[in-house]
């Protein structure tokens, strides 16, 4: 036969027309192909296919059944697939049966692009720029719109280790920008991220910087100092590395060398440029310079931009009084120098009250000017009356002068005896720190009718010394405050304090600042209560500098951790460290929880002698009765309270400074925050802890 099945019976063909028929059928099956095909042969005689001789069946030498592949093609003992040339054709992309689908896979190799390097790359653009321009709020700004908050940290590690290559002045605004960036830009705990990470690099910095150890370590200390880490940062941060590891050692120099120094905070800020105070000598140095200059060269525009750039504005009074002086003492400069301060007068750049205040001292100071120029009264009541006319003096400063000089004639003796008096006192007690003794003098003037002005004289004083004198004068108002001094003297001394501010900065030159920080410590230390604020600030003139201070004043007590940070302003404590202190409390606490008698634990903080301290017992209490779930120590607070000891705004500051670290402290006592809850719900139960606390 010529057909390609000539060689079959026709048995044969009928039997594979039937199996290819039954091809769905065997597909559809439960059982595999394989398995109906074993059940077939199965049936059959001999294992043979019915129909076909058993010598026609091909078996493999295995004893396994030979299968053509998928499609029939391949597989050894098969004909191969239908149509099978043997090569490949090619692929026509013109054929109208095109399938791209048939086109072999081509793999193309694409670089994955990291975005935290696209981060890293733009954080640098950005802190360069600010390190070129200075200004924080572009920088500011820039890092909010970059997004990516979760890459944070990385922008506080790169910020610090650029900084930490160049010069004192990047440096400085480095620990500038993160104070500004903290909390409103960036999370506290991206904070601790950043700087941890600084630490695990430590030892490569070293390769690169010589002393990026004690650099590190100031950076750390600045930024507790700074308040945007917590103090227990560098404790906890210690767990973390082993004792070869430059990250320890930069963290053993940020507490030791830093953090644990007298006056630390000054010290830290002012390491690298920060809160240094320019000196009244060389203000009026650059005043006295800069006048000259402008008589010379006549630019007033200048003249007045050196003026803002010295930054002094509380301080304009003196470029006032040196301006009339030269005008006085180089007749041909008069003109120029009444244009001056016209001009800045019109500008706003000297204020109606500095220049009152500048014609004021001009006119104390006339009799020992009138030894250099014969003519400076003749001068001085004619510049006055041109001053007036040309509207930059205000016409009620001849007013002024005339209360001013009666007031000096009815100033009774007695009260210059007394202020004579006081001055004396209070200077041999900067010398001798001998508070009863200054109790007894004080006592012998027999005048309590002016002990407002003696706080005056105090504080006046301490302010123009150093931190020592800041020091012993608030301590000395703790020990008035409780011997002779009524809480309205004490109110009383403040106002007259606040309402001489303007004058008072004519010798101290950052005595606002100073003012704020000795009526925050008064609160602080119980000698004012908040509400006593309220009070000064209702006697206060409307606008004036005392009413800025105050709010200063205020702004201090509601800081983080303000308490610990205001009694450490000038050295804190009675003469002790604080630390020293805090070990005492710890171990009175110790002794009571181990077993001592409530009374003698009252009598050991009785004896401490820190009533502006005991929310440091109130607090340390607290602690450990929650590390030691011993709820004893909740009966001494009771009782401390019931006696009067522990005040009840020492009281609610323990609570509060609890309240402010329950995150740090949750991750040592896991239930802290539970405990606290129950403590602050007894103690308003038991009366000793005021309703209006707010529980966490």
């Amino acid at each position: 036969m010529a057909s390609s099945e000539g060689f079959l019976t026709e048995e044969q063909r009928e039997t594979l027309k039937v199996a290819s028929q039954s091809v769905d059928i065997l597909s559809s099956s439960p059982k595999s192909p394989s398995a109906l095909m074993s059940d077939h042969f199965a049936k059959s005689p001999k294992g043979g296919m019915p129909g076909i001789n058993a010598r026609h069946v091909r078996r493999t030498h295995s004893g396994k059944l030979g299968r053509a592949k998928k499609d029939g093609g391949g597989g050894k003992g098969t004909w191969g697939k239908l149509l099978d040339t043997g090569c490949e054709s090619p692929i026509d992309r013109n054929d109208p049966n095109y399938d791209s689908g048939e086109e072999p896979y081509q793999l193309v190799e694409s670089t994955v692009r990291d975005p935290l390097d696209d981060y890293k790359k733009a954080v640098v653009s950005l802190i360069e720029e600010y390190f070129s321009t200075g200004d924080v709020d572009a920088a500011s700004s820039d890092l909010r719109e970059l997004g990516s908050n979760e890459y944070h940290p990385y922008f506080i590690k790169r910020l610090i280790s650029i900084a930490m290559d160049r010069h004192d002045k990047e440096k400085e605004m480095a620990s500038v920008l993160l104070s500004a960036l903290y909390a409103d830009v960036i999370t506290p705990t991206s904070i601790s991220q950043g700087f941890l990470m600084l630490l695990d690099s430590a030892d490569d910095l070293a390769v690169d910087i010589l002393d990026a150890v004690d650099i590190l370590a100031l950076f750390v200390a600045r930024a507790v100092v700074d308040d945007i880490l917590p103090p227990a940062f560098v404790t906890k941060a210690r767990k973390g590395f082993s004792q070869l590891t430059k990250g320890l050692l930069v963290l053993e120099t940020a507490q030791k060398s830093y953090l644990s120094a007298p006056h630390h905070a000054e010290l830290v800020e002012r390491r690298w440029g920060g809160s240094t105070h320019v000196t009244v000598e060389e203000v009026k140095k650059k005043i006295s310079d800069l006048l000259r200059e402008y008589v010379e060269s006549g630019d007033t525009a200048e003249a007045c931009r050196c003026i803002r750039q010295l930054g002094v504005a509380f301080f304009h009074h003196e470029v006032v009084k040196r301006a009339l002086i030269l005008a006085m003492e180089t007749r041909t400069a008069e003109p120029a120098i009444l244009k001056l301060l016209e001009e800045a007068a019109d500008e706003g750049l000297i204020s109606s009250s500095q220049m009152l205040k500048g014609f004021a001292r001009l006119a104390e100071s006339l009799d020992d000017l009138a030894l250099d120029i014969p003519s400076a009264k003749t001068l001085y009541q004619s510049l006055v009356p041109h001053a007036i006319s040309g509207g930059w003096l205000d016409a009620s400063f001849l007013k002024s002068l005339e209360n001013n000089g009666e007031l000096h004639q009815n100033d009774s003796e007695k009260l210059k005896l007394y202020k004579k008096e006081a001055v004396a006192i209070i200077h041999e007690y900067f010398l001798s720190d001998d508070i009863p003794e200054l109790i007894r003098s004080l006592e012998d003037l027999r005048a309590p009718e002016f002990n407002p002005i003696f706080l005056k004289k105090l504080i006046t004083l301490a302010m123009d010394r150093k931190n020592r004198e800041r020091e012993m004068a608030s301590v000395l108002l703790s020990a008035l405050h409780i011997e002779i001094f009524s809480t309205e003297d004490i109110v009383d001394g403040f106002v007259m304090l606040l309402e001489s501010a303007e004058d008072t900065a004519l010798d101290v030159l950052d005595a606002s600042n100073e003012l704020a920080l000795f009526l925050a410590r008064a609160v602080i230390d119980d000698v004012l209560v908040p509400l006593n604020l309220e009070e000064i600030g209702s006697r206060l003139p409307p606008n004036c500098s005392g009413s800025e201070t105050l709010h200063e004043a205020k702004s201090l007590l509601a800081a983080r951790h303000a308490g610990e940070r205001i009694l450490r302003c000038w050295g804190g404590g009675t003469g002790w460290a604080v630390e020293d202190a805090k070990d005492k409390i710890v171990k009175l606490l110790e002794e009571y929880e181990s077993g001592g008698v409530v009374d003698e634990a009252c009598q050991c903080i009785r004896d401490l002698d820190m009533p502006f301290f005991n929310h440091e017992v109130v607090k340390k209490a607290l602690v450990m009765a929650m590390e030691k779930k011993n709820d004893k120590l909740l009966d001494m607070l009771q009782e401390c309270s019931s006696e009067g000891l522990i005040t009840t705004n020492q009281m609610t500051k323990g609570f509060t400074r609890i309240n402010d670290g329950l995150d740090d402290l949750a991750l040592d006592i896991p239930n802290a925050k539970d405990k606290f809850k129950f403590y602050v719900e007894y103690a308003q139960e038991k009366g000793w802890l005021l309703p209006s606390f707010a529980s966490p």
